[in-house]
């Protein structure tokens, strides 16, 4: 090998490390949906955007008992991953007058909040590994 080829090569795999080291490819089990209607969209959230604009998203068609969803390049870390069932297609989770949420959601650990959604700490869980999984039972 000559010296320029084997900079290049090192270059190369420095440049190409960060994509693979530490990113995770989670699949998301929803259950409770309801085919036909509407979308799964499922957000995977760190503390800082936890309820907010989520930096890993995922959305397919609803299936009847069970909807899968795959969020690749999800790096190393703690993270909360929510979901609802979007029946009207709309792209966001509709509330009534009093901003109850009127369509099925869930998040990750079962969580649940008393007069309000659960706290970041209650849904999180450790993504350690290039494959992780979570399930969310929708209400």
């Amino acid at each position: 090998m000559t010296f320029r080829f084997t900079v290049f090569l090192n270059f190369a795999l420095l440049f190409s490390l960060p994509t693979f080291a530490g990113a995770a490819t989670i699949t998301v089990r929803v259950t409770d949906t309801v085919g036909g209607k509407g979308n799964v969209n499922v957000a995977v959230c760190d503390r800082e955007r936890f309820l907010k604009q989520c930096a890993y998203t995922g959305s397919v068609p609803a299936r009847d008992g069970e909807t899968v969803v795959t969020i690749k390049g999800v790096p190393a870390g703690t993270w909360a991953v929510l979901a609802y069932q979007d029946e009207n297609a709309n792209g966001e989770l509709d509330r009534n007058l009093i901003g109850i949420p009127s369509e099925n959601y869930g998040f990750s650990r079962d969580a649940r909040g008393r007069f309000g959604p659960p706290s970041f700490d209650d849904a999180a869980m450790p993504i350690r590994a290039e494959a992780a999984a979570a399930t969310v039972r929708l209400h």
